[in-house]
């Protein structure tokens, strides 16, 4: 496993990181099968572990606070989320803060979250949706220092709205965010145009999220694909977007090396993106854990087909299904 710096935090965290949604929010996951995945990972190196509230009412929360309590010899980052008050994920244009993160709901959560996960603070404290609108309102802000000044929370940052890379800018700007999260994989390249430029120049932290494309990228979706009921892929795969996102998984397969995964390319185009601190691929089984791990090698991407990868640049505008 390989490490980089995360930002001003000056952590050493795994460029593999760990996404936990899946482990709640999905259905038929197991918590047998999670738990050893999880242990395996830090058996392989990962230090990064990302979950929130909203994954399963703080289930995967509980999760991750079993980890870390059973591997105190190792430094483990832990990484959750604020749910917003009103419970609608993303945030639509004209959600105030009051709707979303008002101060006692920040407090309430903060203290939610610490309860499951049963640890004495939290490394990460993200907001789970955001609007650029809020950036300067100081409430959220006194929020988080309160929190901070306690020692419940060490860094503060944003998980950013599905294709709205830029909107979130003006958070970094207040100086009092730590890290941005962001989607950003081969189709969606966005954020290098305007947000990782601001991130370079104020040494943010940044989590690269949904690096497969919510399983595009796995190559394994099919015209045909089907995921039992009350699955969130049935409602953002709808058919116009599963249509659409086999047609450029199949149109990327031409360019992968022989002896080569299109998972494993999708992980090995992030990695090459000095920009990015951690990527967090969800992982449910082991197979998972060692193949996503194995691309942290210190090889890099072949710099003429990683050029190539730009021509699968896709960009897409938040639509009623893109949750």
């Amino acid at each position: 496993m390989q490490y980089r710096t995360f930002g001003r935090t000056g952590w050493s965290v795994s460029e593999i990181g760990y996404g936990m949604w899946g482990m709640a929010g999905w259905v038929d996951s197991d918590d047998d099968e999670s738990m050893t995945s999880l242990h395996r990972s830090v058996e392989l190196g990962c230090t990064f572990f990302d979950t929130a509230w909203g994954y399963g009412e703080g289930h995967s929360e509980r999760l991750l606070g079993r980890l870390v309590k059973a591997h105190p010899d190792r430094r483990l980052y832990v990484a959750t989320k604020l749910p917003p008050k009103n419970f609608t994920w993303p945030s639509r244009r004209g959600f105030t803060l009051d709707d979303c993160f008002p101060p006692d709901h920040i407090r309430e959560y903060a203290e939610k979250s610490l309860a499951n996960l049963d640890l004495p603070r939290i490394d990460l404290l993200q907001f789970h949706v955001w609007e650029d609108a809020w950036a300067s309102d100081d409430r959220w802000q006194r929020a988080m220092d309160d929190l901070k000044r306690e020692g419940l929370v060490e860094a503060v940052g944003v998980s950013v709205n599905r294709w709205e890379p830029a909107n979130g800018i003006e958070a970094l700007k207040t100086g009092l965010i730590d890290a941005v999260q962001v989607i950003y994989n081969v189709f969606d390249q966005a954020p290098e145009d305007d947000l990782f430029p601001v991130c370079r120049e104020r040494n943010i932290g940044v989590i690269a999220r949904v690096p497969f494309d919510e399983g595009t990228l796995t190559g394994n979706l099919s015209y045909d694909s089907s995921w039992p009921e009350g699955d969130w892929r049935n409602t953002y795969f709808v058919p116009e977007n599963l249509r659409a996102s086999v047609d450029r998984a199949e149109a990327l397969r031409p360019v992968i090396p022989d002896g080569m995964t299109m998972p494993e390319l999708a992980l090995r185009w992030i990695l090459r993106e000095p920009t990015v601190s951690t990527i967090i691929p969800g992982m449910r089984k082991l197979r998972h854990v060692e193949a996503n791990i194995a691309t942290s090698d210190g090889v890099p991407l072949e710099p003429a087909l990683a050029q190539s990868l730009r021509a699968h640049r896709w960009d897409r505008t938040p639509t009623s299904w893109s949750q």
